[in-house]
């Protein structure tokens, strides 16, 4: 296993370092990759494949990367502010990144008790 994610079809290859993946959000075949840099780069690969890849590839990836629902993988490195009631997720680097996310508040509800159950 190594520190990056590839992601390759008939038509690209995308590589990124697993400590610069912030989130992946997906929306039917096509999946969105955030990265600490702001960039986001669009793969024709859904949600599912690219976590099953995460998971193979990456060495600290159960630990670090965690789906949310249907359309979010986020790692948690990242984790900056969960609002359930509010369905608010933050994720930043306290100096230069800030993502907003919206997520069902099931889904963040469920993440919070993770985190917290990985704290105590």
């Amino acid at each position: 296993m190594s520190e990056f994610l590839v992601l390759s079809n008939s038509n690209e290859l995308v590589r990124i370092a697993a400590s610069s993946l912030v989130y992946i959000a997906s929306e039917g075949n096509y999946s969105d990759i955030f990265t600490c840099d702001k960039e986001c780069r669009t793969v024709t690969l859904q949600l599912g494949v690219i976590e099953e890849r995460i998971n193979n590839q990456i060495r600290s990836a159960e630990n670090e990367f965690v789906r949310i629902g249907r359309s979010l993988i986020v790692n948690l490195r990242f984790l900056h502010y969960i609002n359930p009631s509010r369905g608010q997720l933050i994720l930043s680097d306290n100096h230069s990144f800030k993502f907003n996310l919206e997520a069902s508040k099931e889904a963040l509800k469920t993440l919070k008790e993770y985190v917290e159950k990985e704290v105590k």
